[in-house]
């Protein structure tokens, strides 16, 4: 008899469920997705309804249910941290106490309620045994056991669990030993969220801006190397293992209700926090590219680490850092690892799986199932898939102009047409991605060739800041004709150059130009695609994955010759990701977009009826 294991993140940011069957991953889901509350934190009830009807069973037939981390350690932390800053803190403390001594620190009989609500008889309480593996343990679940490896190094970075930051281990079969922990408040990912904050962007959502911003930054200006100098000696101290030892002076995040002591860093730095929404000048981008180039330089120096403690071939990486794509594309680069797998849903999101994961396999002998060059995340692909029906059903309620096209194959030759035109497709297919990435299934793409596609789908379509990249998502057999690769990227957690033989050399005064006429220089001749600095966050597509993605794209290969197009998430700033066609449909109307896809009806924007909106979404979706 199948045994069904639900596991849960919750409380934090990017609540999430997933459902795992004997080990396989059935579903998985982030609650922003049905609630739509850009990383909603709140109980996941309606991601754990979703995973317990993929899996087609009822709550009650769950074997074990498991959180993803130890709310007691966790607020143990919280205590000898107030205790060993105090009288520092007060605020923080009279803010996060009455909540935890209300709910969280019952937090198994918190969630017993919860479980009660999904029960058949909600009179009835819940009997499934309810784990509790710790936070870092989870997210090294996560990374391990869906990856491609027998046994490999395991490295997590975030910014704090119950008390470790960053931890380095091994996974060997089915078991996951955990050798090095680093421990709070000494965080590579509280040191990126504090520059995050300073230059203007909000924490534990823009932490991906600024990765993106730094390389607008000039790498031999004298400012540059500067910060990086003042970062290396008055910030943190970074040992030759990768630990690091943050001067506690310079931040807040440990007992205040912010990321930095700002009349500090302004002092150190000479420059005030940047106010969000502002424009951004040059002492800015050189500020991200010095804590990028730091970022890096530990990460590297962690990975050595791991590569030394465990002897192994391959690494795997999960936790919020490891979504930092530039930093992963180096590590890849630096041939430390044979290969390196990353957990696609790397945050706490992912931490549901991993939950799931571990209550399966550790402290048990069940062998792990792992197939050689294939994940078993399913392409990421874990999340709802809307029918023919439930389509037409949301195109009757908006009275909605459409064309159904019976045979697909037709309907990708004249989406590969109108991406040619230079045309912007909302394109809806299959099960919704898991993670933060959009990967064909609810991604907005255009052509990668046009000149000014990343301005129309910044500014008219994503309504969110211009000098920010999109990722190309190219067809797997083809990496090698446009990136400085020579493996599978499927889940957009690579950043590498673009070859150089598409280059387009930059002016000798590009580095004096402001953000934006950088931005709009041609770099290649794939321009919506290349970052400034001749980068690429690419995601490759495998036909047999996400076989409809793929045709789309080849289509469009064989129109024009280039097997390659932009793809961005399904959204505008601020709003999740889309899951339903109702949502897909609404984003479609608010925005500039030519066309949407759902399914095989295709919708063209001059054909629908006037849109009235019902509320204010620019005010419902705050900026992230």
């Amino acid at each position: 008899m199948s045994e069904y294991i639900l596991g849960i993140s919750a409380y934090y940011h990017d609540s999430a469920a997933a459902i795992i069957r004997d080990s396989e991953i059935l579903a998985a889901a982030h609650e922003e997705r049905f609630t739509r509350i850009k990383h909603d934190m709140s109980f996941p009830t309606n991601a754990i309804k979703y995973v317990l009807k993929e899996a087609g069973i009822k709550f009650e037939d769950l074997t074990i249910v498991s959180f993803y981390d130890k709310p007691l350690i966790k607020f143990e932390r919280l205590l000898e941290t107030y205790h060993a800053f105090a009288p520092k803190g007060l605020a923080s403390f009279v803010t996060a106490m009455p909540v935890w001594i209300k709910e969280k620190l019952f937090m198994r009989r918190m969630l017993n309620n919860k479980f009660s609500e999904l029960l058949t008889n909600p009179n009835n309480k819940s009997k499934i045994p309810l784990h509790f593996p710790e936070h870092h343990l989870s997210h090294a679940a996560s990374a391990f056991y869906p990856s491609p490896f027998e046994e490999a190094a395991i490295l997590t970075i975030d910014g704090v669990g119950e008390w470790a930051t960053s931890t380095i281990g091994y996974g060997t079969g089915s078991q996951i030993k955990i050798l090095k922990e680093l421990h709070f408040p000494h965080s590579v990912g509280l040191l990126y969220s504090a520059f995050t904050y300073y230059t203007g962007f909000r924490v534990n959502s823009g932490e991906y801006k600024l990765m993106g911003l730094a390389p607008y930054g000039t790498p031999n200006s004298e400012q540059t190397q500067r910060f990086k100098e003042l970062i290396y000696k008055e910030l943190i101290d970074i040992r030759e293992d990768g630990s690091i030892l943050l001067n506690m002076k310079y931040f807040n995040f440990a007992t205040g209700l912010k990321m930095c002591n700002d009349k500090k860093w302004e002092a150190l730095f000479g420059i005030p926090p940047r106010e969000s929404e502002t424009d951004i000048t040059q002492e800015y981008m050189n500020m991200a590219l010095a804590i990028q180039q730091v970022t890096e330089d530990i990460v590297l120096r962690l990975a050595k680490t791991a590569k030394e403690l465990t002897k192994k071939d391959y690494l795997v990486m999960a936790g919020g850092v490891a979504l930092n794509s530039v930093a992963n594309g180096k590590l890849l680069k630096s041939g430390l690892f044979k290969d390196i797998w990353i957990q696609p849903a790397a945050g706490d999101a992912g931490g549901a799986v991993g939950a799931a994961l571990a209550s399966w396999y550790i402290g048990t002998d069940k062998q792990r199932n792992f197939k050689k060059d294939t994940d078993s995340m399913m392409g990421a692909y874990l999340g709802p898939e809307f029918g023919d029906k439930q389509i037409q059903s949301v195109l009757s309620k908006f009275d909605a102009r459409y064309s159904y096209y019976d045979d697909f194959n037709e309907l990708t030759k004249e989406i590969a047409s109108m991406i040619d035109k230079g045309k912007v497709i909302g394109w809806f297919q299959g099960r919704m991605e898991y993670g933060p990435r959009a990967l064909g299934n609810r991604s907005i793409i255009g052509d990668a060739r046009n000149p000014e596609m990343q301005k129309k789908m910044n500014l008219k379509i994503k309504y969110r800041e211009g000098f920010r990249p999109f990722a190309p998502s190219v067809l797997e057999e083809d990496i090698g004709e446009y990136f400085e690769l020579d493996r599978p990227s499927p889940y957009m957690l690579l950043v590498v150059p673009v070859k150089e033989s598409r280059r387009i050399p930059r002016p000798k005064n590009y580095n004096s130009l402001k953000l934006l006429d950088r931005l709009y220089q041609l770099g290649s001749d794939v321009p919506a695609i290349t970052h400034v600095d001749y980068s690429g966050r690419l995601q490759s597509v495998n036909k047999n994955t996400n076989p409809k993605y793929w045709q789309v794209i080849n289509e469009f290969k064989k129109l024009t010759g280039y097997g390659i197009i932009v793809n961005t998430s399904f959204n505008v700033r601020g709003e999740p990701i889309v899951c339903t066609p109702e949502d897909g449909y609404r984003c479609f109307m608010r925005t500039e977009m030519d066309y949407l896809v759902l399914g095989n009806y295709l919708l063209k924007k001059n054909d629908q009826p006037s849109w009235q909106e019902k509320e204010n979404w620019e005010e419902k979706f705050k900026l992230d």
